[in-house]
This record gives C-alpha cells, structure tokens and sequence, in this order.
C-alpha cells in the first residue's frame, strides 16, 4: 500500500502537534511546519518516528504570503530527499494565534495580521499546494466553534474563520473532480497554551465554560487530533465539504 503524506501547519504545540501525532497513529507520515520553535518541532518529528512513520519539519510563517513560493520549492525537495516523490496527500491548515480584543479596540495592523495568518496565507497555501497533491486526497481547515456562537472579543479572529468555512465548500465543488475532499474542524474551548493559556491559566473561566457543556468539561487537545486524522482516512472518504465541530456541544 502506497504510503500517504500529511501536511500540518503550525505543529510546535497544542492542537497541530496532537493532530500529527494522530495522523503518524494512522500510519499517515507528516511534513509539519512551525514558525519559530524549531526544537519543539524536532520533538514532534521525533516522537512520530517512534511511531514508525517518517516526519521532517520545515520553518514556515504562513502569513508572509510573498514566502508561499519559498516554502512550496522547500516542500517538494523535502518530499523528494525523504520520500523520493514529488507529490503528497493531504493538507491540514492549522497555524493560527489567538487575539481576545473588542471591536472598539482592533487596530489596523491587527486586523491583517490576523487576516493573512488566518485567511489569506490559508487561501494561497491551499491554491499553490494543489499542483502537489495526489488525487483522491484532502484538505482539513481548522476553524472555531465561535462562527457559530459569538464571545465578545473574537470578531476579528471568528470573522476570518466563517471565511474560511465558506472558502472550504468551494475548495471541495472545485478539487471533488481530483476526488480531493475539504472539510472543516471547528474546535470549541481548548486547554492549551493558544491566545496565552487563556483557559488553562484561568480557573474561572475553565469552570464557566465547563459548566456550558454537557460533557462538563473543557476539551483537550487529544479531543480535536484524532477527528483530524479520521477524516485523513478511508474510513472518511464519503464526508466532504462539512463542518463538523468538535466542542463537547457546549451552547447547545
């Protein structure tokens, strides 16, 4: 069986590190990006190839969209020295900051430090990373339970998010023909260290947003990998263009 290459943005921590991990647990290999912790990411590399699958990590900033080029030519030599091929299988668009900020407050230059991290590097990864994809292959975007229930501060962050949602229904009507499927992950409220450990540094806010959900909980970041490696399987391979989101169901 022909061995099946995963490409996972923003993996140093947190959710990208545990969807890699999921994904090498599925017997997927993963090419994985980070920014700027580039130890991190050798940790995750390591810990994959205790799995027995093969990994390597690229530095990669995807809101410095005029680098895309950069990183796509880095990509296939990456594909090359440790697979020796030249295309691979699915893409995860994962990279993301947090920023908690009213609207009366969000400042231009937030604005669009926000808008290429979480949209426009999104937009143009996805684009120039098709030529490299095998059919029959797919995206996953990862996105936010807060495009469907709203938190005072997220307006920026949330707007972006429904962009990409939409973004997604278009990239599965016009790469379905490749049989390349796109869905997205909305995470809820999750205990890692993204928009400063929010909820981890904060008791009270992890008890409300525990108390707002039936499982009575937070969720973690093993909740949200292993749906990520799912849908990068067989076993996923009629769900495409859906948003299914992974929150304990809170705000129901």
């Amino acid at each position: 069986m022909k061995t099946k290459i995963a490409l996972v943005t923003g993996v140093s921590r947190g959710l990208g590190k545990d969807m890699a991990i999921s994904l090498s647990k599925k017997g997927i290999d993963v090419v994985l990006t980070y920014n700027s912790n580039k130890e991190e990411a050798e940790k995750v590399v390591s810990e994959i190839k205790s799995y027995e699958r093969k990994a390597v990590a690229l530095q990669f900033d995807v809101s410095d969209i005029p680098s895309l080029d950069n990183f796509i030519v880095r990509l296939s030599f990456a594909l090359k020295e440790v697979w020796d091929t030249d295309k691979f299988d699915f893409l995860i668009n994962n990279a993301g900051i947090g920023a908690t900020v009213p609207i009366v407050e969000v400042t231009e230059e937030l604005f669009d430090q926000l808008l290429n991290i979480h949209f426009k590097g999104v937009y143009f990864l996805t684009q120039k990373s098709m030529p490299f994809m095998n059919d029959n292959g797919g995206v996953v975007f990862i996105s936010s339970g807060t495009t469907r229930f709203s938190l005072p501060g997220y307006s920026v962050y949330s707007s972006l998010k429904g962009a990409v949602e939409v973004f997604a229904k278009y990239v599965a009507k016009e790469f379905g023909n490749r049989g390349i499927r796109a869905n997205i992950v909305a995470p809820g409220a999750i205990e890692t260290d993204f928009n400063n450990a929010a909820i981890r540094n904060n008791p009270q806010v992890k008890s409300f947003i525990a108390s707002q959900t039936p499982l009575e909980r937070v969720g973690m970041a093993d909740d949200i990998g292993s749906v990520v490696a799912f849908l990068c399987t067989e076993d996923a391979k009629w769900i495409n263009g859906q948003r299914i989101e992974v929150s304990g169901g809170i705000n129901l």
